[in-house]
């Protein structure tokens, strides 16, 4: 009971990431220690699962598809987005600096502790850790492509929006304003309930999920210290996104706002600026602790 309970408030962590704008809830799933579990689970969903189902296994089922472990990430994940979503856009509107602040400490301890995990720092780890911090900060800063409603790059749009929510550091959303989309999909076929659109966005989706699920989970195992150097370096070119002291870029998209990039600054001395930094040393402590409780969880049930 308390392991699932433990799921939960991981999930819950997870989804408010996926509040915060331009995070990943996989930085978060890379931080408190469940990224490669939830990829395994989530390959397996497959024939073999289906046919387990179908023929009403369900224990095997369970088994197999690691499922009590997912519907508690689940639950904590909705949880967080329904019950937090308001709070955090309160906070956005009047206090940016304070909640930039606490998530860019926690960003930063994560780094740490994520890059630590490495077990050999070759040189291949470590150009794999450069070429993650590259792509990370070219995407922070690429201009966004014009929209595009073909069904193959609706369908590529699903498969990369989807990769990007599992990828730590790579935020969904963001990516799909890079690919000239967001409008598109996010907002007006949702809005209309157009199908022509959303139907190849989500075969794309799901493709994405499966097909990403099961090559991200073999190369981790087989490649585990270049594999988290990678995402480790997705996590450090993310900062730019998360640096406290920026104006946001804000364009229109069907009368709703969208930020699509930020003008950065460097911060004042001030008491803002103390306070932000106090917010910084108490996210970079916030992670420090979780990972000592994780470590506590792992030897109890050792």
């Amino acid at each position: 009971m308390r392991e699932h309970l433990v799921y939960l408030l991981k999930g819950i962590a997870v989804g408010v990431a996926n509040v915060i704008p331009g995070v990943s809830g996989g930085t978060i799933a890379l931080i408190t220690g469940i990224f490669e579990r939830l990829i395994d689970s989530l390959k397996s969903f497959g024939l073999t699962a289906l046919k387990l189902l179908l023929a009403g296994k369900w224990s095997e089922f369970v088994k197999k598809t690691d499922l009590y472990f997912l519907i508690s990430l689940l639950v904590g994940v909705a949880l967080a987005i329904v019950l937090l979503a308001r709070v955090f856009d309160f906070l956005f509107q009047h206090y940016p600096v304070y909640i930039w602040s606490f998530f860019f400490g926690l960003i930063l301890a994560s780094i740490f502790y994520v890059g630590r995990t490495i077990g050999k720092w070759t040189l291949p780890v470590v150009i794999s850790f450069l070429v993650g911090t590259a792509i990370a900060l070219v995407l922070t800063f690429l201009t966004p492509a014009t929209q595009n409603s073909n069904f193959f790059y609706l369908v590529v749009c699903g498969v990369v929006a989807v990769c990007s929510m599992i990828l730590p550091g790579l935020s969904g959303s963001f990516v799909l304003i890079l690919m000239g989309n967001y409008q598109l999909i996010a907002i007006e076929a949702i809005n209309n309930r157009d199908l022509a659109i959303l139907f190849p966005v989500a075969l794309g989706a799901v493709f994405g999920l499966i097909a990403f699920s099961h090559l991200l989970s073999w190369v981790f195992k087989r490649y585990k210290d270049p594999t988290i150097a990678i995402l480790t370096g997705f996590i450090l070119g993310s900062l730019g996104v998360i640096w406290p002291w920026k104006d946001p870029i804000i364009q229109m998209f069907c009368e709703k706002e969208k930020v699509v990039g930020y003008m950065y600054n460097l911060p004042s001395m001030n008491m803002e600026f103390l306070g932000a930094l106090l917010l910084m040393i108490v996210g970079i402590i916030a992670i420090a602790l979780m990972e000592n409780s994780a470590k506590n969880v792992e030897k109890a049930k050792d």
